[in-house]
């Protein structure tokens, strides 16, 4: 039975981090690999003792010019990179589509236009532009009215075959958080729609959206009722082109919002494209997914930033559905699973990382890589672009607060899971060596036990992610005392 806080906590939450369960209070200190030569300075192995997490720690620091290994535990053990896994996503991508590489949403017509009305089909084409939200959409559709047109004597169409379609990133999260929504060729408002209520006299007043700064149009794919029940908080039904939810009407409270994930997104944005022209005074028919591009002009695009920013905003953000889009969309595979074989294979060829990969994002638990290959992937990257996208992480006193002005910067990824925690980057003091890291912390077993109701906010996670944030700062203020 969920508490009224925690679901009220859940409710309001636009996009909640997997947490993880409560560890003993004191644990031994991880082993190395037998026979492994790397040193550790007791102030590490102290470190992470005092952080109690069990399961198993790794990490290594390394020289970042000379590529070699200064400190070291439990290096070689694969362990779920979470989130970290978008920074090798990101090199990758950059590696195959190159920094430039835009995505373009496009208004195709199959016939000529005349005296304002269109003599053949509109075709709605998406390239799998997971940055699409709805003031972009309004402008394209703001560009297409600057055509004229103002009738369609044929079909609405929509394709979405620049990526294939996923309906959802990881069958293994509950199915109404959105962090795991649906990726395809047509992608809007990182692929979620708001859910919205307030209680009135007679019940509650609900509303779904696709609100953007500019543009909030109303959506009728997806709906949510409230229903007289305690749990489970959500309960998702799919259709052919619907997403149909009920909540706990116990849970709602006065008033609230949070985003919901859209496992139809084709349907999702040819709507509110329909809703937008529909302000422009063209009326559109239901739209008609197709698998196949017809012959016919560009009228109007809409394209989004230049590869990179796309990769900042994923990066900082952790965005699930960015790093999906970036991957399929290098990988050029039919399904995710085998684009991420291909991002794993490519990884082994190019830098000689051994890993296996899942997904793209890492969300899914079962993706594994050591830290010291973790390390040698961002070291294989420091020549490139990736230091300018990482966020900056600052360097942390004894009384763990962040110490402002510090000479060293500190830039990395960070991932979290339950019962998982990664984070890997780069030490750049100002002047002296600068140090390549990659930590991981992870008690697979707690989270293999998690029961799908559980997984949301599992009793103690908190305060073991908070533990290990705590070690992960800890570490990185020791090394750069000791080393830079």
């Amino acid at each position: 039975m969920y508490s009224r806080r925690w679901i009220l906590t859940a409710l309001l939450a636009s996009a909640a981090v997997p947490s993880c369960a409560e560890a003993p209070a004191r644990s031994p200190r991880p082993a190395s690999k037998p026979g492994s030569a790397i040193a550790r300075s007791g102030g590490s192995d102290a470190i992470v003792a005092a952080a109690g997490l069990g399961g198993t720690v790794g990490f290594v620091v390394m020289d970042s010019r000379s590529g070699k290994i200064i400190e070291g535990m439990n290096e070689t053990v694969a362990q779920p990179p979470a989130s970290v896994a978008k920074a090798v996503t990101s090199f990758y991508a950059l590696d195959r589509l190159g920094p430039g590489y835009r995505y373009a949403t496009r208004v195709v017509v199959t016939g000529p236009v005349q005296n304002g009305r269109l003599q053949g089909d509109l075709v709605l084409v998406g390239s799998g532009d997971p940055s699409l939200d709805t003031d972009r959409l309004g402008d394209l559709a703001q560009a297409l009215a600057a055509k004229g047109i103002k009738e369609i004597s044929g079909r609405y169409l929509a394709y979405a075959g620049g990526i294939p379609h996923i309906d959802e990133i990881d069958h293994e999260q509950p199915d109404f958080v959105g962090y795991n929504p649906a990726v395809s060729g047509l992608n809007l408002n990182y692929n979620r729609v708001n859910f919205e209520w307030r209680r009135g006299t007679k019940g509650y007043d609900i509303s779904m959206d696709a609100r953007g700064k500019r543009f909030m149009p109303v959506v009728s794919m997806a709906s949510v009722s409230a229903v007289a029940r305690e749990a489970p908080l959500f309960a998702y039904k799919g259709g052919k082109d619907r997403d149909t939810w009920t909540v706990a009407q116990a849970a709602l409270g006065k008033a609230g919002s949070r985003w919901l994930p859209v496992r139809h997104p084709e349907i999702y944005t040819a709507e509110v494209f329909a809703t937008l022209m529909r302000a422009h005074g063209l009326r559109l028919p239901q739209a008609v997914l197709i698998g196949a591009l017809p012959a016919g002009a560009i009228v109007a695009e809409t394209r989004s930033d230049p590869l990179t920013e796309v990769m900042r905003d994923m990066l900082k953000y952790s965005t699930n559905m960015t790093a999906e889009a970036l991957g399929l969309t290098a990988s050029g595979a039919d399904g995710l699973k085998a684009s991420a074989a291909q991002m794993q294979a490519w990884a082994a060829a190019k830098h000689g990382i051994s890993s296996r990969f899942v997904d793209h994002s890492g969300l899914g638990g079962d993706s594994r890589i050591s830290a010291a290959d973790m390390a040698k992937a961002f070291l294989a990257a420091r020549q490139g672009m990736l230091p300018t996208l990482l966020k900056q992480q600052g360097v942390r006193g004894a009384d763990g607060k962040e110490i402002k002005n510090h000479p060293t910067r500190v830039v990395a990824k960070t991932g979290t899971l339950n019962f998982v925690s990664g984070l890997a980057g780069y030490v750049q003091p100002t002047s002296g060596k600068e140090l390549t890291f990659a930590i991981f912390s992870a008690d697979t077993s707690r989270r293999d036990a998690l029961s799908m109701s559980e997984r949301e906010r599992p009793p103690g996670g908190p305060q073991w992610t908070r533990r290990a944030r705590d070690m992960q700062a800890k570490l990185i203020s020791h090394w750069a005392a000791q080393y830079t």
